[in-house]
């Protein structure tokens, strides 16, 4: 991540905290699907639990949290409906969603073209990682590898990828329940396909 870019994670994660800490947030716990634990709220990223107290977002193995993964957080709680929406079965990419748009382009990039090249030939390799991270394998007949993943627990995450052939390239999509759109802005959406594709190739970055 540039130095500019993360200035700006920086900058919006203070002004989201400032706005969380006069919200009555352990009230959200439920309808956001956490726990919470000595006036936090326990959030579980991916395969890691993060703490968000008036004092900010600690991580549980004290890891130094990226001011990305800090908005994100943040996001989730700050996008909390009033009340739980219907949760959709219905799964659709990310180009799908209403606003999508203008960052169609960087979240293809950046998860399905990227675990494209990065897995291609290497389905093994891919399961492997998914499962280290999390990733529970479903049965599938269209696709060879079918993970699901809990960016947020409001928000599962469906990765499908049929590796390369004789006559296809290796193909990847990343799919969400239509409800995600309640709990996180596109930004925050897209940023939870690039996570979890560092973690999958064993990167940090976000690009």
């Amino acid at each position: 991540m540039s130095v500019e870019r993360a200035k700006v994670f920086d900058e919006t994660y203070r002004r989201y905290l400032q706005e969380i800490r006069q919200l009555d947030f352990l009230a959200k716990a439920e309808i956001l699907g956490v726990k919470t634990e000595n006036g936090a709220l326990k959030i579980p990223l991916f395969n890691k639990i993060y703490r968000f107290g008036a004092d900010g977002i600690v991580g549980g193995d004290g890891e130094d949290l990226t001011p990305a993964v800090q908005v994100m957080i943040c996001k989730y709680i700050l996008t909390c409906p009033l009340e739980l929406p219907q949760l959709s079965e219905t799964l659709v990419t990310y180009r799908e969603f209403k606003d999508a748009g203008p960052l169609i382009s960087y979240f293809t990039t950046n998860t399905n073209k990227t675990l494209e090249s990065t897995f291609s030939g290497n389905i093994a390799g891919l399961k492997k990682r998914g499962q280290e991270i999390g990733g529970k394998i479903l049965e599938s007949d269209t696709y060879d590898l079918s993970l699901q993943f809990r960016a947020f627990p409001r928000v599962p995450v469906i990765l499908n990828f049929n590796d390369r052939d004789d006559l296809f390239s290796a193909t990847c999509s990343v799919l969400y329940q239509s409800s995600a759109a309640h709990f996180l802005d596109m930004e925050c959406l897209a940023m939870t396909g690039t996570l979890l594709t560092g973690k999958l190739i064993g990167t940090k970055t976000f690009a």
